[in-house]
């Protein structure tokens, strides 16, 4: 009997790992037909350069996306990121431009080293994160709930800092090279960045007991939790590591502009989500790759310049993402559950 039970559950695993497999290939397939299409559509759209820019443009949403991956497979939310995103850009400008130099308020800022400033910018952010830890893993409230607020508190603390504005005034030459220096044609160093961080990810994800615990938690919390996996703990490390992800993007973005803007990141949570379900994630939990994420974000990212390319305006440019969005999560749904019955 129990040898029975242990091939179920097998086949059962086997049968997850090979639906993950085959949505990753049917939207990669997505991949390619809409930048055949955008080609056939756009003139010099088929290009190295284009290409190329994919990746450059679109960086920041694959970092974020990381994070909001390993969420989603555990069967949470984080909608703070956006909202950490524009509070680390100004807090990485404030803490590091100078002291009472004669500047406006804007200029003025705590005058410590570049290196102190990031990391105290990094820990401020991880403040947030533990603050999403304590209500969600611990006194087990919405997910959704809480990082909309917590969401609004890192923003607010954005705009109060930046004054509704943004702090570019004497900030240090150091300030924007992170985010500036070149690597090939248009790909920086954050580029790079978010490269390594993909595959750091894919090792936790496929290789390690971390990777698997957070896949048994969102196929099945209290199986989990009989399984001796700490599962308060393991959501709050989740939640950690996404609020770093938002703080190191945030970051890169302010040195990329050499400024903190308070309004950066407006709508990167919803895009953070959006790019993981097309890679194939459940919102409820227990399904998704962060492969799958980084094909998403390509995704939305060859829609953005299609759209921009066909000259559409703003308002035509969110409808087309949508519709596109839409279209690609309804088919692999179906694709899925045809491929399962």
């Amino acid at each position: 009997m129990r040898k029975n039970e242990s091939n179920m559950k097998n086949r059962s695993l086997a049968g997850k790992l090979s639906n993950e497999s085959y949505l990753n290939r049917v939207m990669f397939l997505v991949l390619i037909t809409l930048f055949a299409i955008a080609s056939m559509t756009i003139k010099n759209y088929f290009s190295t350069a284009t290409a190329l820019n994919l990746v450059a443009n679109n960086w920041y949403i694959v970092i974020l996306g990381v994070g909001v991956t390993f969420l989603l497979v555990s069967g949470h939310l984080d909608m703070s990121v956006g909202g950490i995103v524009a509070m680390a850009g100004v807090l990485s400008a404030y803490f590091c431009q100078p002291a009472n130099e004669g500047f406006s308020e804007l200029g003025q800022g705590l005058g410590m080293p570049y290196g102190v400033a990031i990391l105290l910018t990094l820990l401020c952010c991880l403040v947030i994160g533990a603050l999403n830890a304590l209500f969600i893993a611990k006194m087990r409230v919405a997910s959704i709930i809480v990082t909309l607020g917590t969401m609004s508190i890192a923003r607010g603390i954005g705009q109060v800092a930046a004054l509704g504005a943004q702090r570019s005034a004497g900030l240090p030459d150091i300030f924007g090279v992170i985010g500036n220096v070149p690597l090939f044609g248009p790909i920086k160093i954050a580029a790079a960045i978010a490269a390594l961080l993909v595959i750091a990810a894919l090792f936790i994800e496929k290789k390690t007991s971390f990777g698997r615990r957070t896949y048994l938690i969102g196929a099945n919390r209290e199986a989990a939790r009989l399984s001796g996996v700490k599962v308060e703990r393991h959501i709050a490390l989740l939640y950690l590591l996404s609020s770093l992800l938002a703080g190191i993007t945030g970051i890169l973005l302010a040195s990329e502009m050499k400024a903190g803007i308070s309004t950066r990141g407006s709508g990167f949570e919803f895009s953070a989500l959006v790019v993981t379900l097309l890679g194939g994630a459940s919102i409820d939990g227990g399904v998704g790759s962060v492969l799958g994420m980084v094909i998403g974000a390509m995704i939305l990212g060859v829609v953005s310049s299609a759209a921009y390319g066909m000259l559409l305006r703003p308002e035509w440019q969110f409808i087309l993402k949508a519709i596109v969005t839409f279209l690609a999560i309804i088919a692999q749904r179906y694709l899925l559950d045809r491929r399962n019955k």
